[in-house]
């Protein structure tokens, strides 16, 4: 009689986590989410507002398609097409930008030689599940995945392609989907000027549901801090020094210490933090403001707090699981008797 091996399963678990850290949110706006409906969604992300802390099962499906890559181009090149899943140039992945190295996205290949079209085409490959993958077989894929349909259209007008071949495969039981998807310019100049409106904006974008219950809004990353139910990450993104600046490199600069971040910098952030006020605006109305604090009063408990030097730290409002705890007097109190702060 045989037993389960829990141990070796929860180390393998334990391993793919702390290769993968739930805070490393991705440096620029991806072409890959683009063509999310929400754009307050976009927007938190983008400034770093929450990050997912995916389960060790879910990083493995996401290998698994990294994985799958190669057996797709090894079927492409078994039918005579050219395939470049590097840049020759660089030896390393098809890479794309616009709005200042903010935006951007990383292609699967380029392709050339399809019995369909003679030009070279974006490479785009996906692995669904039984369910999507009926459903884009069915619909096609702009009308059963727009995300993926948007980021075609980004990656072929960033490489000045007209083609794009959308290649998916059923993971239940290997059957394939190839589909070639044509440039539209006007679609793709609406999807970069979207991506330019969430990078350049300074307040939290129009979220999809007012109503945190709604199916999309549960299991999207950026609920809590969206809905207010917890202040956002403590980083330069949040900070109201911090500026995505657009003159290329992705650079970000500070205005309180007079310099360039790099993505190091921006992630550990600094002592000097102090929120991007329209970050709170949900729960907290600016009163009075200087160089090192910004004063508030909740709409939560009706009282006043101040973010900075002398006041709560942004550490502090992040902790804080109930927002109502900011400015709360006899929280306050306890505070400067003990000389401690919010931890929870």
């Amino acid at each position: 009689m045989g037993f389960i091996a829990s141990q070796t399963l929860e180390r393998i678990d334990e391993a793919i986590k702390s290769a993968r850290p739930a805070s490393a949110g991705r440096a620029h706006l991806g072409a890959s989410i683009i063509g999310r409906e929400c754009e307050a969604e976009l927007f938190w992300s983008f400034r770093w507002a929450d990050s997912a802390d995916h389960p060790a099962r879910v990083l493995r499906l996401f290998a698994r398609g990294e994985r799958e890559e190669h057996v797709f181009n090894d079927l492409l090149r078994k039918a005579d097409v050219t395939v470049w899943d590097v840049d020759p140039d660089t030896n390393q992945q098809w890479a794309v930008e616009a709005v200042g190295g903010h935006f951007g996205g990383h292609l699967d290949g380029v392709l050339k030689g399809l019995a369909e079209v003679v030009e070279a085409l974006v490479s785009e490959q996906k692995t669904h599940n039984d369910r999507s993958f009926k459903d884009v077989r069915a619909k096609g894929v702009e009308n059963s995945k727009p995300e993926h349909y948007a980021q075609m259209q980004v990656y072929m007008h960033l490489m000045s392609l007209s083609f794009a071949l959308y290649q998916a495969v059923n993971k239940n039981d290997d059957d394939l989907y190839f589909e070639i998807v044509e440039y539209d310019a006007a679609f793709a100049e609406r999807l970069l000027a979207k991506a330019e409106k969430i990078i350049t904006s300074d307040f939290p974008l129009t979220r999809i549901s007012d109503d945190p219950t709604f199916y999309k809004c549960k299991f999207c990353d950026q609920a809590d801090v969206c809905h207010t139910r917890r202040a956002p990450q403590v980083n330069c993104r949040t900070c109201r020094w911090a500026t995505p600046e657009l003159d290329g490199n992705a650079r970000w600069s500070c205005g309180k210490h007079n310099r360039d971040l790099s993505v190091e910098d921006q992630r550990v952030g600094c002592d000097s933090h102090n929120y991007l006020p329209t970050l709170l605006q949900s729960w907290a109305d600016v009163i009075d403001f200087e160089d090192d604090w910004v004063t508030y009063r909740s709409r939560l408990n009706h009282q006043e707090f101040s973010n900075g030097h002398f006041g709560y730290s942004s550490n502090e409002i992040r902790a804080a699981h109930d927002l109502r705890a900011i400015g709360n007097k006899n929280i306050d109190e306890i505070r400067e008797a003990f000389e401690g702060e919010i931890t929870w």
